[in-house]
């Protein structure tokens, strides 16, 4: 199946977001969060396999603002995943530079903005019926916590390798949460007990799905030093349930 996509300009122009329809009447709206490359060319993919699957989704660019439009963020991620030692080093000071903004508080805050606006548009499509979820990766795998605890709204999250929202919010979750590690990934998993009891302890249905042999990006087809095409696929069809089963006409209200 073939999608046409399209951008749009939320929020008086403030920011852009892809727009992936699906041919029939949507099963729900579904906001896909970039990784830290932005808006690339894997996320639009991305964007269009979820919009095959009968979803209305729109992907927005949180990056382009800070100087990190697709093209750029394109270019880290080849330098990044280059075979050729001299491109990944001459890669990191650009990196170290692009993505100094982002670890601003007043960053974080007006993404979690932005995501919100994003909600918004979701919300006003025909045939969505407040049906809305989130997914993301790294980057976005960590916004996609941090919105479904600022925005009701959302009736299913799916991070994938993200950072767990502020403790102080973990009790704002009301959605269902499954959440994609490799236990490669050293960092998560080392906090992944402790993120485990405090969505316990706040009530939230909480599940982690963690792959044997994996690491960070596990999902990205477009990155051969850390795609892995079985856990990918896995989860995958764990993804397409959890919309389905929250999202999906059958579950509607």
């Amino acid at each position: 199946m073939s999608i046409m996509g399209h951008l749009i300009d939320i929020n008086n122009a403030e920011f852009s977001a892809y727009v992936a329809e699906p041919t029939g009447a949507p099963r729900g709206g579904l906001l896909v969060i970039h990784e830290i490359w932005g808006l690339v060319d894997h996320i639009v993919d991305v964007a269009d396999r979820f919009a095959g699957e009968g979803y209305l989704v729109i992907a927005p660019d949180l990056l382009s603002g800070v100087g990190i439009p697709p093209d750029v963020g394109q270019e880290m991620l080849r330098l990044r995943a280059s075979e050729d030692l001299e491109e990944q080093i001459r890669v990191q000071p650009m990196m170290r530079e692009k993505m100094a903004p982002l670890q601003a508080p007043e960053y974080g805050a007006w993404a979690v903005g932005a995501l919100r606006h994003t909600v918004d548009v979701l919300a006003e499509q025909p045939g969505v019926a407040g049906r809305i979820g989130v997914l993301g990766f790294c980057f976005g795998g960590s916004y996609s916590f941090a919105l479904a605890a600022a925005d009701r709204r959302i009736r299913a999250a799916a991070p994938f390798y993200g950072a767990p929202p502020e403790q102080s919010t973990v009790a704002d979750i009301a959605c269902p949460v499954l959440a994609f590690y490799g236990d490669q990934d050293t960092r998560l998993i080392e906090d992944l007990p402790s993120v485990t009891a405090s969505m316990a302890a706040a009530g939230v249905d909480f599940t982690a799905k963690v792959y044997a042999g994996v690491g960070h990006a596990f999902f990205n087809d477009t990155n051969p030093h850390s795609y892995d095409a079985d856990s990918a696929a896995d989860a995958w069809t764990r993804t397409l349930d959890l919309l389905d089963r929250e999202l999906g006409q059958a579950g509607a209200s």
